[in-house]
């Protein structure tokens, strides 16, 4: 496969441009404009931020890319699917109260927010993945499924699971619904907690298997009934359905790139990753920790693989910032620092090149990249 054009600027401003400036120039060199918005709805995914953790992507930039959206006649809005674990952002009402405590608003990014998977996490689309291996049909987030062009604006960031959080994580555990999301972090099946049940059966009604039931007023899940579709733990009022977590990180891995061919394929899409505040762990913490390294700049492409893959080299290419969690794992393993993979170092039980070279498999992009740069 030919290598894939992606476009990069620095963070390096003078005083007749500016950071907004710069990354409006970047997209419309990366071709962005090639894409007919004409009266089309424009699914922008992003990540909010959890409440709590303050390295997530500034709404400036979400504003930004709306601007060029609307004035190439398009329509945009601010996207992102509920958690599955419990937080600021697990239902569709406490997601946009956490977007707009950290300044995702209609008036600072100039359009609205839709939570792609409704109120509860269970407004989704089963959508079918071409040649998945693990996955043949995905559960999408159902506004996000209904745009007619989808682009994503990515903080690219360490994660404790997946080596790194980029473009191909934003897309697809991004845009899963919570039953999605159980399905790429789970081999099994949901569990009850005993303890925080309160026998209410919201999860019986939802139920279409018969799997799960209340006795002496508990819920529980029959495993041999049971589809792990993930309904159950929308409609639990206590959080006490939860999912197994038990995946291994390389499926995992596999898994998010099945999930993001699903939302991908077949309409068009462009892709802006900003590399920039490298935090060890994903936005999804209610903290964020020192960065791993020094910021790089911002990347953009129309193909997620060969973006995700120029991001990472970037980061590895850098310096490791004195006090931070990387400094402290190389000098554990000295030898295995000499790798200079910024993001293993970080969290030893993770491999990113599984997500990459299953994202190339799928047929989603190349890691063969041509780096052009925009000043």
């Amino acid at each position: 496969m030919e290598a894939s054009k992606v476009y990069f600027t620095n963070l390096r401003t003078g005083t007749n441009t500016n950071l907004q400036l710069k990354l409006t120039k970047l997209v419309k060199k990366a071709g962005i404009a090639n894409i007919d918005f004409e009266n089309k709805y424009v699914a922008i995914k992003i990540h909010f931020g959890e409440p709590g953790n303050l390295a997530f992507l500034r709404p400036n930039y979400a504003r930004t890319i709306a601007d060029i959206v609307k004035e190439l006649g398009g329509k945009p809005y601010l996207t992102d699917c509920n958690t599955l674990y419990v937080g600021g952002r697990k239902n569709a009402l406490d997601h946009i109260e956490s977007a707009y405590l950290n300044g995702f608003t209609p008036y600072t990014t100039g359009c609205h927010i839709l939570i792609g998977d409704g109120l509860k996490g269970t407004d989704d689309v089963l959508v079918p993945v071409e040649g998945g291996e693990y996955v043949k049909e995905a559960k999408i987030g159902r506004a996000i499924m209904d745009a007619d062009v989808f682009l994503t604006l990515t903080h690219f960031k360490g994660h404790e699971a997946t080596g790194f959080g980029g473009t191909l994580k934003n897309i697809g555990m991004g845009c899963g619904s919570r039953a999605g999301k159980m399905e790429m972090h789970s081999a099994g099946k949901p569990h009850v907690d005993q303890e925080l049940c309160i026998g209410c059966g919201a999860c019986s009604r939802i139920c279409a298997h018969s799997a799960a039931v209340v006795t002496d007023k508990k819920a529980s899940i029959n495993h041999d009934k049971c589809v792990g579709c993930g309904r159950c733990i929308g409609v639990c009022p206590k959080d006490a359905v939860l999912a197994a977590s038990d995946e291994a990180n390389d499926i995992l891995n596999c898994k998010i790139a099945e999930y993001s061919k699903a939302v991908i394929n077949n309409r068009p899409a462009f892709h802006i990753s900003l590399v920039m505040d490298v935090s060890p762990n994903c936005d999804c913490h209610a903290e964020n920790d020192l960065p791993i390294v020094p910021d790089v700049g911002m990347f953009a492409s129309f193909d997620p693989v060969a973006l995700d893959k120029a991001c990472a080299d970037a980061v590895n290419a850098q310096p490791v910032i004195h006090g931070s969690v990387l400094e402290e794992h190389v000098k554990e393993h000295e030898e295995e620092s000499k790798h200079h993979d910024h993001f293993h170092m970080s969290h030893p039980d993770t491999n990113w090149v599984s997500c990459i070279e299953h994202a190339k498999k799928l047929g989603l992009g190349t890691d063969e990249y041509e780096l052009i740069e925009v000043k």
